[in-house]
């Protein structure tokens, strides 16, 4: 199991270092990124509506489908061989949509992390076709050569998975940026009120974490500084219609809720109460209190 640790760290170190595929990524990423831009298609793709991400969810689907005709095809035998052909079916079909919301997350990546989801995602395209040429295969009565072709693609499944986990699990694609943030229940001191200008955003830090205050119409609002998404710094980003615009990928927050109006991002950002009393801003997290 060592030896299998150290080639897998190997391989996928090798992948993030290999800028080659930046040549075939970066128009590749443009053209999906284009695709994805309409609000209402970028929210869906990336679980905005659902509360975090869209993709990992769906890839259950096929990857249970292509389960459950795997076991069939090893332990079924003839009898079971109308069962795996469907699973196999049921598979393809769900890979569609799994493949469409893993390109929009992965057309907001960059550098070591865009590689490695191109390489995930060339190999789930792989395992994809190799299905389908199972599923053709079955259904033409040639079912030795359907389950060849399945053990196949499944076993590039499973090496994508392994760079799926990677992506996740190591370089924290998906995962909220401010996940571990914590402040005590308290209020905490950090600006001047006389510093704060109208429509611009401030960062000042409470309690060591970052927050990003802003006064509209007479009204401070506090959401936490770095984007859920990829971290980008919210203070550096624009206002537009009561939300601020992240300057890295484009998410949008809302200033009153922190609820997300506009993907990649699917967390909401964290809200802080804001108290404004002798010339001095102090805020408190609303998680806190």
């Amino acid at each position: 199991m060592g030896r299998l640790n150290r080639t897998a760290h190997r391989l996928t170190a090798a992948i993030e270092r290999a800028d080659a595929l930046d040549r075939v990524g970066g128009p590749v990423a443009a053209f999906v990124k284009k695709a994805t831009h309409p609000k209402p298609v970028k929210n869906l793709l990336s679980g905005t509506w659902l509360g975090h991400a869209l993709h990992p969810l769906l890839t259950d689907v096929p990857i249970g489908f292509w389960t459950a005709a795997t076991v069939l095809d090893l332990t079924a035998g003839e009898q079971g061989a109308r069962a795996a052909r469907r699973m196999v079916g049921f598979g393809i079909l769900g890979s569609a949509p799994t493949a469409i919301a893993g390109a929009s997350d992965w057309s907001d990546t960059h550098g070591a992390t865009n590689r490695v989801g191109l390489v995930h995602a060339l190999l789930n395209g792989g395992a994809s076709l190799l299905q389908i040429a199972s599923w053709l295969s079955r259904v033409r009565g040639h079912r030795s050569l359907g389950v060849r072709l399945s053990l196949m693609a499944y076993g590039l499944t499973t090496i994508s998975a392994y760079l799926g986990g990677h992506l996740s699990l190591v370089r924290g694609t998906g995962v909220s940026h401010t996940a571990f943030e914590s402040a005590e229940a308290q209020w905490f001191d950090v600006a001047a009120a006389d510093a704060l200008r109208d429509d611009v955003p401030m960062r000042v830090v409470a309690d060591g974490v970052p927050v990003m205050l802003v006064r509209q119409h007479g009204t401070v609002w506090a959401l936490s500084a770095t984007c859920t998404h990829a971290g980008g710094p919210l203070d550096e980003g624009t206002l537009i219609d009561g939300c601020v615009k992240c300057p890295w990928h484009g998410s949008e927050f809302r200033l009153d809720r922190g609820t997300v109006e506009r993907g990649p991002a699917s967390v909401p950002e964290p809200t802080w109460d804001v108290k404004v009393a002798d010339g001095r801003v102090a805020v408190r997290s609303r998680a806190a209190a």
